[in-house]
């Protein structure tokens, strides 16, 4: 396929202008603002996805759209009005740009955060009603309906936390934790996270691109196992050859150390579960090709 590929040079567009190019497809960029051709696309595009009414040509001949532009969750300082003219409305007239240039499918990189808060009491599919809790996740989930109102064939895949080379964030965080000597407390958490490695995230959009049927709805894409803090630790460490060096310590006692450390928010990511259920893009066809575990471990080695 001729794919169009916005977000090319971010932390996933990067990753899935080499792996898209490397399954056989040609990948146009549409970038922002002048830069090198990247190595493996086929083209290159400027273009202001805030003014998408004229990407009609940049989308001429174009199989499907991969949109994995704009604004990331947590960003400091972000109005609230950006995130819906960046992450609704660019999403959804880029999608009618698509579909007046004769595209197939429109595929759509949403987030778990149009389901959810940033944890969740039970395990999450794509049957239940979402419940966004902040600006980013409400934009996301503003674009969904917003493509679901389009006669274009869409689909919307909310990723779960992705990982992967040049990771930021709090992923990046436990990657330096664990590259540490030290024995960590976090043996005693019980919470469980579903995460998703970019090689991963790039096999569900093949997946979804192949497709044959008309498709118009979200998948959750998250690895089938989640894993507690220690676990990942472990595989983190393991990946350096190393011994897992988690220990318990009664989880009262660590809430009161990160207070007193005016940590009062990482207490609550650690101590809550954000578990997703992949079990329909499963049955798509979806086989992820690395497990959390190895991918964990692959992670950290690169990070040496």
């Amino acid at each position: 396929m001729l794919l169009a590929l916005t977000g090319s040079t971010g932390f996933i567009g990067r990753h899935l202008l080499r792996d898209l190019a490397a399954r056989g497809h040609r990948l146009r960029v549409l970038l922002r603002r002048p830069a090198p051709t990247p190595i493996d696309a086929a083209s290159a595009v400027i273009g202001d996805l805030a003014r998408p009414m004229n990407m009609s040509a940049a989308l001429e001949g174009i199989d499907a759209v991969i949109h994995s532009a704009g604004i990331a969750a947590g960003m400091s300082g972000v109005p609230e009005d950006d995130y819906r003219v960046l992450n609704t409305e660019a999403t959804i007239e880029l999608a009618r740009a698509a579909r007046r240039a004769g595209a197939k499918r429109f595929v759509f990189l949403s987030s778990i955060r149009a389901q959810c808060g940033p944890t969740a009491p039970a395990v999450l599919t794509e049957a239940m009603e979402p419940a966004p809790t902040d600006a980013y996740g409400k934009s996301k989930l503003a674009a969904e309906h917003g493509l679901a109102e389009l006669d274009v064939d869409w689909v919307a895949l909310r990723a779960v936390l992705v990982y992967g080379p040049g990771v930021k964030g709090n992923i990046a965080r436990l990657v330096r934790l664990a590259r540490s000597s030290w024995p960590l407390p976090v043996a005693g958490l019980a919470a469980r996270r579903s995460l998703l490695s970019l090689e991963n995230l790039a096999a569900a959009i093949d997946t979804v691109l192949a497709a044959p049927a008309p498709l118009r709805r979200a998948f959750i894409a998250a690895e089938p196992q989640a894993l507690t803090i220690a676990e990942m630790i472990a595989a983190m460490r393991e990946g350096l050859g190393r011994r897992p060096g988690v220990f318990p310590l009664p989880e009262p006692m660590l809430r009161w150390m990160l207070h007193a450390a005016g940590h009062d928010d990482i207490h609550e990511r650690v101590s809550g579960s954000l578990v997703a259920d992949p079990t329909a893009l499963m049955k798509l066809g979806w086989s992820p090709p690395l497990a959390t575990r190895a991918g964990l471990a692959a992670l950290t080695r690169a990070a040496e």
